[in-house]
């Protein structure tokens, strides 16, 4: 297993570590091939209950590494599996989030049935801001977590959320001191644990069967817009500008 996902099972709570956090955890290839492994094996692995995913360090994940994106036009990323694993979990996954969770590292948090965030979460989705189009089903799930308004508020605004915000919106379920986040999310993931894997697998099916099909046209529609927006000017100009550390300016597009 890759040295930046970190497992550990724990009566029956499979902890899963982002570890990279000299990076803020983001994610590059080694780490989506992880990703994929783990949640598929998981998934196949009765002695796991229930999957609780955090980060190393002061931040949860600051979204892909943008130096992973090489490969030849028409390759699938490592990215597309790993999101397809995650998607198609059928067991609880809780997640924790504290510090930062940009992007990817904000909106794998939307597929968790349960989220807890610590009292320094900043979360960002930065798409627009990227002149890019969301992704990992994202579209569709954040609507379906806190309604259509907020969503759409988050994704074209692409401003900061802070944990008050993630709460008071329906994106996490409560906010505690970053000291005490992962040991009550541990404890609650072992309460969920603690009932029989079919009878949680049948509960996941059951919760989530009715989103399976808006769920899978939205990451089709996500990836053409995805494919779309890359290497547009728009999205030159929002790398430019990151680069030389400046505001963008779309208007002269």
């Amino acid at each position: 297993m890759s040295e930046y996902i970190l497992t550990d099972n724990r009566e029956g709570v499979l902890v899963v570590t982002l570890n990279r956090p000299e990076k803020k955890n983001a994610i590059n290839d080694e780490m989506w091939v992880g990703l994929r492994e783990t949640f598929r094996a998981a998934a196949a692995d009765d002695t796991v209950a229930c999957l609780l995913l955090c980060g190393a360090g002061e931040h949860f994940c600051s979204g892909v590494d943008l130096s992973s994106f090489g490969g030849s036009p028409g390759d699938e990323h490592p990215f597309e599996a790993a999101a397809r694993a995650v998607v198609e979990f059928d067991k609880p996954l809780v997640a924790v989030a504290q510090g930062v969770a940009v992007g990817g590292g904000a909106t794998v948090l939307f597929h968790a049935d349960i989220v807890y965030v610590g009292e320094s979460l900043r979360m960002r989705l930065p798409f627009a801001s990227l002149g890019l189009a969301p992704e990992w089903g994202s579209s569709y799930m954040l609507q379906a977590n806190i309604g259509a308004q907020r969503a759409a508020e988050l994704f074209y605004t692409a401003e900061w959320v802070d944990a008050d915000k993630a709460h008071n919106s329906g994106i996490a379920a409560d906010v505690l001191p970053d000291a005490n986040l992962f040991e009550h999310a541990l404890a609650k993931a072992q309460e969920i644990a603690q009932w029989p894997v079919n009878s949680l697998r049948e509960i996941k099916r059951t919760l989530r069967m009715h989103h399976l099909e808006s769920l899978d046209a939205a990451i089709v529609a996500e990836q053409a817009a995805m494919m779309r927006q890359a290497g547009s000017p728009e999205n030159i100009e929002a790398i430019t500008a990151f680069i030389e550390k400046r505001p963008p300016d779309f208007r002269k597009l």
